[in-house]
């Protein structure tokens, strides 16, 4: 596996496969790029992928400090600039999704398009209801530990029967990150938000919902309706972690959308070399 050192010295592990158009592939709170392993074969079939571990996760280094959405999407946005990477097409799950937004606000020219899966532009708790649910999580993790909440969340993540050995990998991932640097990242994505700059956001969206995700279709349906190019598609018997439970979907959402960005771009630029100077 390749490795990254950002400019103030954090190293990133990362998979890259394939060749062409780059596309990013960023993985949800406390796992690692292995939440992909059912994707990535056949994206990098057309495409140049690649799939790191934020800082606090997998194999990267786990340095001491605050973490947070921002700082995570700095270090992207070093990596791409430091393999020279432009026009990429960002795909993110959960607190990935929550970075490729703000990659898009901050970094436009890197941003191609971005796919966000169960995520959103926010990490604000409004109603008590969610207050209650983000104070449960953070208290669960100080007592429980990581391997204590990764028994809790296995179940959630994957309720079926016949999905017993996600659940087991599940509690194995999960329960593996370390507890302070687990704890650190979780308050980290606590009050983000760049909901007031989705106006910035220039780029073609394609927002993810799985039926069986934590937040509701129509809250995503909510910003999707703010930003000037996005739409919505549903990943059918589909929970949180849609890439492990249902990666064949995920690839025929995202392989679709890539090809219409794509398509469009070749039609904008057959368009302005046609026309007369």
């Amino acid at each position: 596996m390749p490795t990254f050192r950002t400019p103030e010295g954090v190293t990133l592990h990362f998979e890259e496969a394939g060749k062409g158009v780059p596309v990013l592939l960023l993985h949800g709170l406390g796992s690692s790029g292995s939440d992909w392993e059912g994707v990535l074969p056949r994206l990098s079939a057309h495409h140049r992928v690649l799939v790191p571990d934020a800082r606090g996760h997998g194999r990267s280094d786990k340095p001491a400090g605050a973490y947070g959405v921002a700082l995570f999407a700095c270090d992207i946005a070093a990596l791409c600039d430091g393999l020279g990477l432009t026009g990429v097409h960002v795909v993110g799950l959960s607190m990935g999704g929550m970075m490729g937004f703000q990659l898009a606000v901050d970094r436009p020219d890197l941003v191609r398009s971005l796919v966000v899966i169960n995520s959103g532009p926010d990490m604000v708790p409004r109603t008590l209801r969610q207050k209650l649910t983000f104070a449960t999580r953070l208290l669960a993790l100080k007592v429980l530990g990581p391997r204590g909440l990764a028994k809790l969340l296995a179940p959630k993540l994957f309720p079926r029967p016949e999905q017993e050995a996600l659940r087991k990998r599940a509690r194995e991932s999960l329960g593996a990150n370390d507890p302070d640097v687990y704890l650190r990242a979780t308050r980290g994505l606590l009050g983000w938000s760049v909901l007031t700059r989705l106006k910035d956001v220039a780029c073609p969206v394609l927002a993810l919902h799985s039926e069986r995700d934590y937040t509701p279709q129509a809250q995503k349906q909510a910003y999707v309706d703010q930003l000037a190019k996005a739409r919505l598609q549903v990943l059918t018997d589909s929970g949180h972690a849609a890439p492990v439970d249902q990666p064949g979907q995920v690839v025929e959402a995202v392989e679709g959308f890539l090809r219409e960005v794509e398509a469009d771009a070749s039609a904008t630029s057959r368009g302005r070399m046609s026309r007369p100077r």
